[in-house]
């Protein structure tokens, strides 16, 4: 005797053993013993052997017409061997029978299962709608081989190209379009990014990296709600001082600006004023909302996306010709020897006097036009007329400054390399600060660290952050620090809520707090200075945030992430600028200087890429390298020594150059680049702006 019988929703036919009251032991052809129960038993037969009678029903299933056999179906609930009689005959054989069973089973849209071996016919409406998704199911499925077709074949179809960085970046596996990337991704044996450039999907290798960024950090655009910068509610005094801002030309977010006031006297006063969103944007509000969701303004050549909208940044910022609201630290000191005696806050309006851009006058402000009263440029600009004694105090003590955090680094910070602009000049000058397109046509300049107004910029800005840092953690007022505990290979910047020291800077503690148009944590911890600002001793009572706040930790964790992701973006884009650069101006050799093993960095651009043929050469080698083909979509080329150049780098060069490979290296690399171009101080990683 043998039996059919259900398992698991499968069907298996064996032979029959033994059989109880409610159970029976069944041999399979496999030779496995299985228990069945009795309401899990279908059909029981003498003949042919299980695989037979298997066979036999498949192939009786395979003639019966699904919808003759609905029309043969009783409304009622029924038996599959009840059907197979009125379908086939009053005597249908066993092995129809199980013909029946195997065909009902199989289409659920046309025969609902009712219990084991029973059924219930489905409504005409609901086969209808079944059918439907079938037919709908089969044509997608040809859809998705015909495109995987044409991809292997080296065409994109529309459907694709408009899914294309989706499918990409944010895939949805279930669409028919990812589906079809993969299939003839497996087909042709070639990655997905490789097959659909081979398709010519991507038109345009810049709006490939820019649409990846925005899936990623602002999946629902860069645009900002409706919103009002609300007025700042405090009656201010104004200052006595007259400020001056020093930016490059394209900055539009301007937060700070200095003032010196008592020159000549011994006793100078040195104001350090800070644009004060605080003071009207308060947390929760709908503007803070903004700048919490974004926490920084995201920079790239010829472009940025403002962490706030540009009507609040306008109604804050520290434009010329105005009194704007400011936290202003005040510093006193002395004339001759630069020694500090005393420091105050104060929230104040402060008039604007000038706003000086690095771009238009670094090459003026040179440290002979500093020093000697008598040098005099040709041509000199407007706006440095009565400024000159002013900037050269502040260079002054910007030196002071520096050589005193450098006792306290233990080492000189070094200035060996300079820093790069990127201008993109367009066809159209209307289309300026819009969008690039990629086309555009890529200027690169340098910039020497260390220039003077660089240095007087970077060095009062560390004086203000160290300083409201220090006064913070005195108060018991919390706020975000960021600290590294030394210079030892390895040992990175920390975000945390205490003040800590900050070997790469040299400074007992280190908040940043002088940019809150542009990063949030400089927006928190301005709202905590004010409180100080305020209230002083008791500030740690009023703050916005308290001691071991929680919100304080997720603010720190969210702008570390966003942060990281926003300059890898920034260092991608000036990689492939400059990328550009090589090809717009028919670059194909260049000098470079090899800084770990077959790495080189290129003198004249900020270049790194990996090159073959540089085996035994020493750190710091200079060579001269042939480029290879440049890939805008993977930001990679590579490179050949074709020459060593007889200009080896002092002792002292080839120090700093190892001492900044780790760094580097992250930059030499293919697509994923992460590196804060910005670092400053050497060795800091913190840009102290």
């Amino acid at each position: 005797m043998y039996l059919l019988f259900e398992e698991a929703g499968k069907f298996m036919a064996g032979r029959v053993l033994s059989e109880a009251e409610s159970s029976a032991q069944v041999e399979l052809d496999s030779g496995k013993r299985v228990k069945v129960k009795s309401s899990n038993m279908l059909i029981k037969f003498e003949k042919p052997a299980p695989q037979a009678f298997v066979e036999a029903a498949q192939t009786s299933a395979a003639s019966i017409e699904l919808e003759m056999a609905w029309e043969f179906a009783p409304e009622e609930e029924f038996g599959f061997a009840d059907l197979a009689r009125d379908y086939f005959s009053a005597n249908a054989t066993q092995e129809q029978q199980a013909g029946m069973l195997y065909k009902l089973f199989e289409a659920p849209h046309y025969f609902r299962r009712a219990g084991k071996g029973r059924f219930k016919r489905a409504p005409a409406d609901i086969i209808a709608q079944a059918l439907a998704a079938i037919e709908k199911k089969r044509l997608m499925a040809e859809q998705i081989t015909q495109w995987a077709k044409d991809l292997g074949e080296g065409t994109c179809p529309e459907a694709i190209k408009e899914q294309l960085y989706k499918i990409l970046f944010k895939p949805d596996k279930n669409a028919p379009e990812y589906k079809a990337v993969v299939e003839a991704s497996r087909a042709t044996h070639t990655a997905p990014l490789e097959l659909l450039q081979k398709a010519g999907a991507i038109h345009s290798p810049y709006l490939f990296h820019w649409k990846r960024f925005l899936l990623e950090n602002f999946p629902k655009g860069t645009g900002f709600p409706a919103v009002t910068a609300p007025p700042i509610a405090d009656e201010l005094p104004l200052a006595e001082a007259q400020a001056f801002s020093i930016d490059d030309s394209q900055t539009t977010e301007i937060d700070d600006a200095l003032s010196v006031q008592g020159l000549g006297s011994g006793t100078v006063t040195v104001g350090i004023h800070i644009a004060a969103p605080g003071l009207a944007v308060l947390p929760g509000s709908p503007v803070d909302v903004l700048g919490r969701a974004r926490l920084s303004t995201v920079y790239m050549p010829g472009y940025k996306v403002t962490m706030l909208p540009d009507a609040v940044v306008q109604t804050y910022t520290l434009q010329a010709g105005r009194d704007c609201p400011a936290v202003s630290l005040y510093v006193t000191l002395d004339e001759a020897t630069l020694e500090i005696t005393n420091s105050e806050t104060k929230l104040e309006l402060v008039p604007i006097a000038h706003n000086l851009r690095h771009d238009q006058l670094d090459a003026v402000v040179t440290e002979p036009w500093l020093q000697d009263p008598a040098f005099n440029h040709a041509n000199e600009p407007e706006a440095l007329t009565g400024l000159r004694t002013q900037l050269a105090f502040l260079h002054r003590l910007a030196r002071d400054l520096k050589a005193k955090r450098e006792v306290v680094r233990g080492k000189p910070e070094t200035f060996n390399r300079p820093d790069y602009n990127f201008r993109l000049r367009r066809a159209d000058p209307a289309l300026a600060g819009t969008e690039p397109t990629g086309d555009e046509v890529v200027e690169i300049s340098t910039r020497m660290r260390g220039a003077p107004l660089d240095l007087i910029v970077a060095e009062a800005m560390i004086l203000a952050n160290s300083t409201w840092g220090n006064w913070m953690a005195e108060l018991g007022v919390p706020g975000i620090y960021r600290s590294q505990a030394s210079l030892a290979p390895g040992v990175k910047v920390r975000m945390g809520t205490r003040a800590l020291p900050h070997a790469g800077i040299g400074v007992k503690s280190y908040a940043w707090s002088t940019s809150p148009l542009r990063r949030y944590t400089d927006l928190v911890n301005q709202w905590q200075i004010i409180a100080c600002a305020r209230h002083g001793k008791t500030a740690a009572l009023v703050a916005p945030f308290k001691p071991k706040d929680a919100d304080l930790f997720s603010i720190i964790s969210s702008f570390d992430t966003a942060y990281s992701a926003y300059n890898g973006y920034q260092g991608a884009m000036e990689r492939f600028w400059t990328l550009r650069y090589l090809q717009q101006n028919n670059v194909t050799e260049l000098v470079a200087s090899l800084f770990k093993e077959n790495l080189v960095r290129a003198d004249e651009i900020p270049l790194v890429l990996p090159v073959m043929g540089a085996q035994g050469l020493p750190r710091a080698a200079k060579v001269r390298v042939r480029l290879g083909e440049v890939d805008l979509i993977t930001l990679d080329v590579h490179g050949t020594v074709i020459e060593r150049l007889d200009a080896p780098l002092t002792e002292s060069a080839q120090a700093q150059e190892i001492e900044e490979a780790e760094d580097d290296e992250e930059v030499a690399g293919p697509i994923a680049i992460a590196v804060d171009v910005s670092e400053s101080p050497e060795g800091s990683n913190d840009n102290p702006a």
